[in-house]
């Protein structure tokens, strides 16, 4: 089985952020977003992977190199405009030939595994024909997760027999709660699909317009339930949130220096080659490589990332890439700050911050 991971978005929803950077490479937890789904995709035992990029490929293609570091070989596929999901499909067919695949949002995070999800479709596909119905084989499965609001999703409707037998995309009466999550298994039917289907109303190839033409032909959709969470992080609060939980699972590990004036309490990472001076860190928390904290407070469910310099401030619940210097600042809360951001503060302010930066702004706090 092969991987597909799809990273050519745009990220208009987390801009200015990513006017200089691809969305999916935005840290959680001090991580880029995508290197948790290539390694997810590495533990489930794929290890041929193409990842579909647009116009930030070559930031994508230096953070991820040809996919050694985690155990996978990795082919880059150019998609020129943002056509659609089922667009990615057709033109990675080269690279798919006819193996079954897994498809992954790269902007997506799951709290679960991908492993269970493709061992339930082999095994699908592995059931004599009697059990497998008058449809044969399953030809796709879709992991999908009850929603407040499906008519904000793609929402899936599922039949007396487990099987999916609709799929709606934004639908203004749904027929379900169920969402579909972003994570995809095909065989190469699928490639049948995709070529059949017509851009939609917003000039787009759906995926949900593929895997409905399977079903109206006669092809059996399998489902399964999401176990855990799972986060679209294309916007900042429900990136923070992210950050929050991946937090919540990390475990103590001090690696840098922390002074005798300092304290570091609960489940904190200071990695190697960072200096806690006269602060106070709280966890959970991360604080990147060689960066330095020096009379500051850092609050929980915060990630710092490389190479900072933060004196004088208060942080909580923020994310803060490498190489940002924060100085003389009162609170600063539920923010996400660029790479090379200087953040200041002039004497009058007293009231928290909530901040939103792209890479290399300068701010006075006034």
């Amino acid at each position: 089985m092969k991987g597909l991971i799809l990273s050519g978005g745009e990220g208009t929803r987390l801009r200015p952020l990513t006017h200089t950077r691809a969305k999916q490479l935005v840290p959680i937890a001090n991580k880029p977003v995508l290197f948790y789904g290539i390694e997810d995709m590495a533990a489930a035992g794929i290890t041929d992977i193409a990842i579909v990029v647009g116009d930030t490929h070559q930031e994508i293609r230096d953070a991820v190199g040809d996919g050694s570091r985690f155990g996978v070989s990795v082919t880059y596929i150019r998609q020129r405009a943002p056509l659609g999901l089922a667009h990615c499909v057709l033109i990675a067919r080269d690279f798919l030939g006819d193996d079954c695949f897994v498809m992954y949002l790269g902007d997506n995070m799951l709290e679960q595994g991908l492993a269970e999800f493709v061992e339930s479709f082999e095994k699908s596909r592995e059931q004599t024909p009697s059990l497998m119905g008058d449809a044969g084989p399953s030809r796709a499965q879709i992991l999908l997760t009850p929603v407040d609001n499906p008519s904000s999703f793609g929402v899936a409707e599922i039949g007396p027999d487990g099987d999916v037998v609709n799929l709606v995309e934004k639908p203004t009466d749904p027929p379900s709660n169920l969402a579909l999550v972003g994570v995809y298994i095909f065989d190469s039917c699928i490639h049948d699909a995709v070529a059949a289907i017509e851009p939609s109303a917003r000039g787009e190839l759906e995926i949900t317009d593929a895997i409905d033409w399977l079903i109206q032909n006669g092809s059996r959709v399998r489902h399964q339930l999401l176990e855990g969470w799972w986060i679209d992080t294309g916007k900042k609060d429900p990136l923070l949130e992210c950050n929050r939980l991946v937090l919540d699972t990390v475990a103590r590990r001090v690696d840098g220096a922390v002074d005798d004036a300092s304290k570091v309490e609960g489940r904190v990472v200071v990695s190697e080659g960072a200096k806690i001076v006269k602060s106070t860190i709280r966890g959970p928390a991360v604080i990147g490589a060689n960066t330095r904290i020096e009379n500051t407070f850092i609050g929980p469910y915060t990630s710092i990332g490389d190479e900072c310099v933060i004196t004088d401030a208060e942080l909580d619940h923020s994310v803060v890439l490498e190489g940002c210097c924060i100085d003389g600042t009162n609170r600063i809360t539920d923010s996400l700050i660029g790479q090379h951001v200087q953040v200041t503060r002039s004497p009058e302010r007293r009231q928290a911050s909530r901040l939103m930066l792209g890479d290399h702004s300068n701010l006075e706090l006034g």
